[in-house]
């Protein structure tokens, strides 16, 4: 009997320590929040230099915004479907708008620049995600996935591949090709680093830029495709799918798993004024889980 006890109180002792484990980036006893729900499919988290986190309402053509203290309000209507967003060096939105599968500036007033049209003539398959370098010279993903709001249905360029527009130009330049459907899309400017999802083929490659528009050639970083990603200050990529939110460590091993009730997560990104909530969002909803570690999107904008 005495045996028993002290073998029944070791595994209580070791499921408790287990338990206390803490994580290398969620605050201890943070619970995931659901903020706001009711919609089509969300998508395309920016985080604003004020912190702020700007999404898509794709299916429903509209913008919202999130802010710390006072939640969610629609933003812009009519945004030309878009999709992926991100923040350039002026604090200006720009936009993977594949109503017409181009690239929007999208100003305070809500005035649009299109900063690309074509691929030479052709139409794009649909930019889908980007991500901006120190130049403003953009990377961005250009899968094909038939929206009910084309009236096209075959791809006018035969792959799906990952492009580059150059600051102030008009015509984008091939920078990979060999993707089944590339998706996910970031970049680290401290690093000189460039992630790319291969989400059809379930696999995350990591580029060095050499300089703008130009990377080296990929290396696999993790098993595990996505719909969107970012990184945290600490070199940690967060990836999406129907998995949730999974965090992987600078040298691609999984370090954490944030189950999101839902069928599908599409994005992430880390806002709030000091750049510590994660941002979810997650088909009809959106959700936030506080952080130890900060978000190194927006670190250029806010010094």
């Amino acid at each position: 009997m005495k045996e028993l006890l002290s073998l029944v109180l070791f595994v209580c002792l070791y499921s408790f320590a287990a338990a206390q484990v803490k994580s290398k980036v969620i605050v201890k006893n943070a619970t995931l929040e659901k903020v706001a729900d009711g919609y089509a499919f969300t998508e395309g988290p920016a985080v604003a230099p004020d912190g702020k986190v700007y999404f898509t309402d794709q299916p429903n053509d509209q913008i919202l915004v999130w802010d710390e203290k006072e939640g969610v309000s629609t933003w812009m209507t009519g945004t030309g479907r878009s999709n992926g967003m991100f923040f350039d060096r002026q604090g200006i939105l720009v936009s993977c708008a594949d109503e017409k599968n181009e690239l929007w500036r999208i100003h305070k007033d809500q005035s649009v620049d299109v900063l690309l049209t074509d691929h030479h003539g052709k139409k794009h398959n649909g930019p889908n995600d980007l991500w901006i370098d120190e130049t403003g010279g953009i990377y961005f993903t250009d899968p094909f996935y038939k929206r009910p709001w084309w009236d096209h249905e075959e791809q006018e360029i035969a792959k799906k591949n990952v492009y580059y527009l150059p600051s102030g130009e008009r015509q984008a330049i091939l920078v990979a090709d060999d993707f089944v459907t590339p998706n996910g899309i970031v970049g680290s400017l401290k690093k000189k680093l460039l992630y790319v999802s291969d989400i059809e083929d379930k696999k995350t490659y990591r580029y060095s830029i050499l300089g703008p528009g130009q990377l080296s050639e990929r290396t696999l970083f993790c098993e595990a495709g996505s719909d969107g990603m970012t990184l945290d200050h600490k070199g940690n990529l967060y990836i999406t799918n129907t998995a949730g939110v999974t965090v992987f460590n600078k040298k691609g091993k999984q370090i954490e798993q944030i189950e999101i009730p839902e069928t599908w997560t599409a994005n992430v990104v880390l806002g709030g004024a000091d750049r510590k909530t994660l941002f979810i969002t997650a088909k009809g909803s959106v959700y936030t889980l506080q952080m130890k570690v900060r978000g190194e999107l927006g670190d250029w904008v806010i010094g």
